[in-house]
């Protein structure tokens, strides 16, 4: 793997405020969108750094051909955790964001969370912005609104004259992305862990991993707004195990983490969570653990 992984940097400048690490596998017209849209919407100083797996369909010759973003071009698909990982070395501000390659950064994006985070005046947190989607997977963080599932069909336009509507109150439970968190927390827990390759679960897992150093503070912010096609790569690749290995590692499930200690979803409040853990929810979690152990 190692030997088929090349770094790219571009940039001069160090003085970003936000750095964006960005996998892309074979998304070509997604990952162009998704970064027009940064340059569009953005008022501070961004710096997107993209993962490039494969890029044969165009992708890794169109940035080969400019002298504008950061970017890792890998030979393969090495999936989203290591391509977070090695990523880290070229990065030049003290905040980190983790997107996905199908979404479109909506206007003043960024200066709510620089704002969240100024309110919060210390480095332990985990802020997400919150994703519009076309789709009602019953995630309550999302605001629903279909805008087009494809590039073909996206109406960016409407979008754009919409998406205010879809600002709602600030909720529990920052884990999906795009997600922030300060240079210094994410070295502190290393990065993401790479037993959870290609990437399914990874996300409860880096929110696990913060909360045992120590973050208690997982906000979504609900006037950050994105719009989110929709899983344009986790539906073609081959999937890990990535309940039961989150299952085997911290001793509970991933929904009981979220649900419990995060209350994801739930309106945000300045009140501490209450971590109230029950028998009947000790033996559930034993039991599947046990089941998940001859999985």
């Amino acid at each position: 793997m190692i030997e088929n992984i090349k770094k790219y940097e571009t940039t001069k400048d160090v003085n970003f405020d936000f750095t964006i690490l960005i996998p892309t596998w074979n998304n070509h017209g997604f990952i162009l969108n998704c970064l027009e849209s940064i340059k569009k919407n953005s008022i501070l100083k961004i710096q997107p750094i993209i993962i490039i797996n494969d890029g044969m369909d165009g992708t890794l010759d169109w940035f080969l051909n400019q002298n504008e973003f950061d970017y890792i071009h890998a030979g393969e698909n090495i999936g989203i955790c290591y391509a977070l990982n090695i990523a880290r070395s070229l990065v030049k501000s003290d905040f980190i964001i983790y997107a996905n390659d199908d979404m479109y950064f909506l206007p003043d994006w960024d200066k709510h969370l620089l704002l969240e985070i100024k309110k919060i005046g210390s480095n332990n947190f985990m802020l997400s912005s919150t994703m519009i989607e076309p789709d009602d997977t019953g995630n309550k963080c999302i605001s629903l609104g279909n805008y087009g599932k494809t590039l073909d069909d996206f109406q960016e336009k409407k979008l754009l004259e919409e998406y205010q509507q879809h600002i709602r109150a600030d909720w529990k439970g920052s884990t999906w992305p795009p997600n922030v968190i300060h240079r210094d927390v994410w070295d502190l827990v290393g990065g993401f862990s790479v037993e959870f390759s290609p990437g399914m679960y990874s996300d409860p897992d880096f929110s696990m991993k913060l909360y045992q150093a120590g973050v208690r503070h997982f906000k979504g912010v609900g006037n950050s707004l994105v719009y989110h096609f929709g899983s344009k790569s986790t539906k073609r690749v081959k999937k890990n195990k990535g309940r039961n290995t989150f299952l085997m590692k911290w001793g509970m499930t991933a929904s009981h983490f979220s649900k419990v200690y995060l209350q994801t979803g739930n309106r945000w409040d300045e009140k501490p969570i209450k971590v109230e853990e029950n028998f009947t929810g000790k033996m559930i979690n034993k039991l599947k653990r046990m089941l998940g152990a001859l999985d």
